[in-house]
């Protein structure tokens, strides 16, 4: 691992986010929660922030965060996509950046093992940090491309 103990302390956020595609009645059971494995978003918020919280179990050479704050949201966007979002928060010596993003791919593949019995051909896509402040190197804002979410929502619809 890296040494960190002569960083200082400071707060640290980090932002990502996953997507995942799904057929449009997937979408529609998802929203029901009509089911057979429950609510689908809770789970899968819980198992998100699970994930956050052993994020240095999972992923080799990090370090282990005692995080002060671990947010999973999602938004659907009808007819066939999730919108899965983190945020993680630190006052620490070292950046939340793979919390955050494990936090937003362990939520989407809960909700692909929860919804698997009806769709077994959704996509996880584009897990990515969209935002990270605190530390040495400061701040990172993802720019997104509008046109590219756009020819996509239009894309799913067609």
């Amino acid at each position: 691992m890296v040494d960190v103990a002569d960083k200082p302390v400071t707060d640290r956020t980090a932002r990502a986010e996953a997507w995942l595609h799904m057929a449009p009645e997937t979408l529609v059971a998802l929203t029901q929660q009509s089911l057979a494995k429950g609510d689908v978003l809770a789970v899968a918020r819980i198992a998100g922030i699970q994930a956050a919280k052993q994020t240095s179990t999972l992923i080799p050479l990090c370090h282990p965060l005692a995080l002060s704050k671990v947010q999973v949201d999602f938004v659907l966007e009808p007819p066939q996509r999730l919108h899965i979002t983190t945020l993680c928060r630190v006052s620490g010596t070292t950046g939340v950046e793979m919390e955050a993003l494990t936090a937003a791919s362990v939520a989407a593949l809960t909700v692909y093992d929860m919804c698997k019995a009806i769709d077994r051909a959704m996509v996880i896509e584009t897990v990515q940090l969209v935002e990270k402040t605190g530390g040495q190197r400061g701040s990172f804002l993802r720019e997104r491309d509008v046109s590219a979410d756009v020819a996509q929502s239009v894309g799913s619809q067609t």
